[in-house]
């Protein structure tokens, strides 16, 4: 294998690993592995990142192409062994007998030993040379996973190394709104009601009252409980605002928008609040007419995004 070709090899596997590893492995020392996955999962990536680590500087320990070395010696051993001395002893027998002119005129096959040797020699040499088609269809593959590799090993390569460019963000609110798919989805589902009917609701973020007034089948039974939740604004009906977050089951691949209508009044400075912006609000549940939930916001506060913007 040629050395550039193994080199080429040992970056796509060992040397992108070994970068994705450090970017892990830096992230949760500087607390912001949370914006990326899921906290209890973080100690089973660091540990993961490491043992990338140290295979990565164990594999130094082996020459380049090496591995791929020895794979094409052990094929070759047995090809140039059994295979290609059985082939060529084939096609020695079937020209030499077949197709020389010497032979074919010789009833009794009595032509010199020379010249029967000669024309094994050709046979094998005949044998061996690839047919135009078979060698331009083997060319045109070889091009193509040529480029399919080069391809594959920029566009990789640019995505790691991104990584190490671009500082660690939260996902957005203009993201969280193209993954509202206009039915609340149910984190925690019946437990999370279950919960908040025996009134133990001081742990309860935006996730979680979500599913409650999603799935409340008698909401006067959450009327007046008081809240105090943190989230960012998006857009909302009757003259309040929806106050969102961002929920992330495993990692930010599964991240779920979560959002609960706030009905605030025209005097407060929210009420005109750029969608995006972090608010704190305090209020109480209050169910209307026909039965939905929201918050009635006594207070709600402009605030900076939070260390930890998500809900897990």
């Amino acid at each position: 294998m040629p050395e550039r070709s193994a080199l080429l090899t040992r970056w796509l596997g060992v040397g992108l690993a070994a970068i994705m590893a450090v970017v892990t492995v830096s992230l949760a020392l500087t607390g912001r592995l949370g914006l990326y996955i899921n906290p209890e999962s973080s100690w089973f990536a660091v540990s993961m990142s490491v043992l990338v680590l140290i295979g990565a500087v164990l594999s130094f320990l082996l020459p380049v192409g090496a591995e791929d070395d020895h794979g094409h010696d052990h094929g070759d051993g047995h090809g140039d062994g059994h295979g290609a001395d059985a082939h060529a002893h084939q096609h020695g027998h079937a020209h030499g007998h077949a197709t020389d002119p010497e032979i074919r005129s010789s009833p009794d096959h009595g032509a010199p030993l020379a010249t029967r040797v000669a024309t094994r020699a050709q046979a094998r040499a005949a044998a061996s040379r690839p047919r135009p088609a078979r060698a331009s269809r083997g060319s045109r593959r070889r091009t193509l996973g040529v480029i399919a590799t080069g391809t594959g090993a920029v566009l990789a390569t640019a995505v790691v190394l991104l990584t190490l460019v671009l500082p660690p963000r939260s996902l957005s609110a203009e993201l969280a709104i193209s993954r509202d798919v206009g039915a609340p989805p149910l984190f925690g589902g019946t437990d999370v009601v279950t919960l908040a009917r025996t009134g133990d609701t001081a742990s309860f973020g935006v996730g979680e009252w979500s599913a409650v007034f999603a799935t409340a089948t008698n909401p006067e039974a959450f009327d007046g409980d008081p809240v105090t939740l943190t989230g960012f604004v998006t857009p909302g009906d009757g003259g309040g605002f929806a106050l969102s977050r961002l929920v992330i089951t495993h990692c930010v691949i599964d991240a779920q928008s979560a959002s609960i209508p706030v009905a605030v009044g025209e005097n407060e400075a929210s009420a005109d609040a750029e969608t995006g912006q972090w608010v704190t609000v305090d209020g109480m549940v209050r169910a209307n007419s026909d039965g939905r939930l929201f918050i009635d916001a006594a207070t709600v506060e402009l605030i900076d995004e939070p260390e930890d913007p998500y809900e897990y």
